[in-house]
């Protein structure tokens, strides 16, 4: 694992320095980041919405159940029925019991939409300020291309051609510099 760890961190590595020396990519790769963050995040509301909606049919469900115990309730205790009566208010109790743990859940539900939905503003607002400094970048980098091009027409544009001719004969030297090096190689292995 070592050869991978080695590999990872050098990668991660070139990959930092890359990212210092292009800072526009950077910030593309934030704002990138920050848009999947906020998708995330408004998905998340979204599932925390449907559970808000099965926790208060729950509720509602338990609360309906609740009053017909009730109503079993009293008609046990006028029907002379004190087995039934007792019986009917532990049943009666015990939905209230789970009345309140539905609300204390879905009490639960709510605040965390609350939160997420101040997180969904957070990464909304980030996303704008480095969208914002995106545009920057992006106009001073193709202000200084602007620029370096007017700079470079300016400097080679009257022997545009003695320039290639230039790069011609640098090609030229440096092979035949190179060729020369590799004969005394030769040689000196020779000897």
């Amino acid at each position: 694992m070592g050869l991978f760890d080695d590999l990872s961190r050098f990668l991660e590595n070139r990959l930092e320095e890359f990212l210092k020396n292009n800072p526009h990519l950077e910030l593309e790769a934030l704002l990138e980041q920050l848009r999947e963050q906020e998708g995330d995040t408004l998905k998340l509301i979204a599932d925390l919405k449907v559970q808000e909606k099965r926790s208060q049919d729950e509720i509602l469900a338990t609360a309906q159940d609740i009053q017909r115990w009730h109503e079993r309730v009293q008609k046990a205790k006028n029907g002379n029925r004190p087995d039934l009566a007792a019986a009917a208010q532990e049943r009666e109790a015990a939905l209230l019991r789970q009345g309140n743990q539905q609300w204390g859940q879905m009490q639960g539900i709510k605040e965390r939409i609350q939160q997420a939905k101040e997180l969904a503003q957070k990464i909304q607002l980030r996303r704008q300020e480095v969208q914002t400094k995106a545009t920057e970048a992006q106009a001073t980098r193709t202000k200084n291309q602007a620029q370096q091009k007017i700079d470079s027409n300016g400097w080679n544009s009257p022997s545009s051609n003695y320039s290639s001719n230039f790069d011609d004969l640098e090609a030229k030297f440096q092979r035949w510099e190179t060729e020369d090096e590799l004969e005394q190689m030769k040689r000196k292995m020779g000897k």
